[in-house]
């Protein structure tokens, strides 16, 4: 599954989301032909190269060819999003941004979500940059997102409101949950729009960098110049992978289960995908038999534990269990490594699992199998058998 890493050592914005994506490979031009499915006009997008402290990185400016105003409601903008012509799944996330902005502004100034109006963050720069950043991440696949901790700056900040302390209230309304730090750079390095991208698409927040077989490396420039270090937003993306640094790694994960016997059976195969998406370790059915001699399916997710309410949440909402059960055990596993090798049918991802020092497992990837025996017509068995004096020799 494709992820991507936010990096934000220098802060989130915008615009350094924009700058990053076209950094690692997306195309400006099918970001610029995306953004014509919204009704808004009046803007350009600019991008070009600049060195920030010795970083290359990517510049995108929303250049305003008329000044608008920007004040909005809630309506206003679903009304937008609504009759634009992007894509569902776009549309969804945007509505997703939107409604944590809304939210986190009515909570600040103690209005209701309807009544409330956004000032800087309802402009047509606003709209482009959430929506450029979706349909890029969208063009890169990505299908689950997590951020570092979340360097906010310091000083202050001048707002329709008047000078407002840093993080601005609706940024750290928004980035409850998340770690986040500040800074001694004298200026706001997370914006409104950065952490409403963050949290409106609930980005996931690990300590460290996730375990993922890094792709593509972008870097999105900011406004200002730092002297301590490069103003940039680093942007990594890749595969989520199931390495773990230590060779015997041990630790609790929790176990959800709930038994099933009123469900098509056919929904199962699109629950387990959705549970895998959240973060579920692992999913897995057992046919069991209950009570009156009822068939029935039990249904297990092994999980880590901050994500048991997210997919307890998926399990009610996709399901037709009214229950399920919940415990912690340990779980040993080996350490594993993801290696590439050349076959004469392409490349195939190899998994590679050790117990200390020694080499326990070796087995490639059934998916890369699965697309070559699509591609060349030979079966998965055929090729699984001609690869495998190379596999010896690893």
């Amino acid at each position: 599954m494709k992820i991507a890493y936010f990096d934000c050592f220098a802060g989130i914005s915008g615009d350094m989301c924009l700058g990053a994506l076209v950094d690692a490979g997306v195309d400006l031009h099918e970001i610029r032909q995306g953004l014509k499915g919204l009704p808004v006009k009046d803007y350009r997008l600019a991008s070009g190269k600049v060195f920030k402290n010795g970083i290359a990185a990517t510049k995108v400016d929303v250049v305003l060819t008329r000044k608008r105003a920007s004040a909005v409601t809630w309506k206003n903008i679903k009304t937008v999003i609504d009759v634009s012509t992007l894509d569902g799944t776009i549309k969804k996330k945007g509505l997703s941004v939107f409604k944590r902005l809304f939210e986190a502004e009515a909570r600040v100034h103690g209005e209701s979500f309807e009544t409330v109006h956004l000032h800087e963050l309802g402009g047509v720069d606003c709209v482009v940059d959430i929506f450029g950043t979706l349909i890029g991440l969208e063009a890169l696949g990505v299908r689950e997102i997590f951020v570092s901790p979340v360097n906010l700056g310091s000083g202050v900040v001048k707002t329709v409101h008047g000078v407002l302390p840093v993080p601005a209230p609706a940024t750290a309304e928004l980035l409850k949950g998340y770690p986040v730090y500040a800074s001694d750079v004298p200026f706001e390095l997370t914006t409104p729009t950065g952490a409403a991208i963050l949290a409106g698409l609930k980005a996931g927040p690990p300590p460290h960098l996730p375990h993922m077989l890094i792709e593509r490396i972008g870097y999105g420039a900011g406004n200002k110049e730092i002297p301590a270090m490069p103003n940039t937003l680093r942007l990594c993306i890749g595969e989520k992978a199931t390495c773990r640094p230590r060779p015997e790694s041990t630790g609790d994960v929790v176990i959800i289960e709930t038994n099933i016997d009123d469900m098509n059976p056919q929904i199962y195969e699109d629950v387990m995908d959705k549970l895998f998406e959240a973060g579920a370790l692992d999913v897995f059915l057992e046919n069991i038999i209950m009570k009156r001699s009822r068939p029935a399916v039990k249904l297990t997710v092994i999980a880590d534990e901050g994500r048991v309410e997210s997919l307890s949440a998926i399990l009610f909402k996709e399901t037709t269990t009214i229950g399920i059960r919940s415990y912690r055990a340990g779980r040993t596993i080996l350490e594993r490594e993801i290696r590439k090798i050349k076959t004469k049918y392409g490349d195939i991802r190899i998994k590679i699992s050790r117990l200390g020092s020694d080499i326990v497992n070796i087995s490639p990837e059934y998916t890369d199998l699965k697309a070559l025996s699509k591609k060349t017509g030979l079966p998965v068995k055929k090729i699984s058998e001609e690869i495998a004096p190379a596999l010896r020799l690893i």
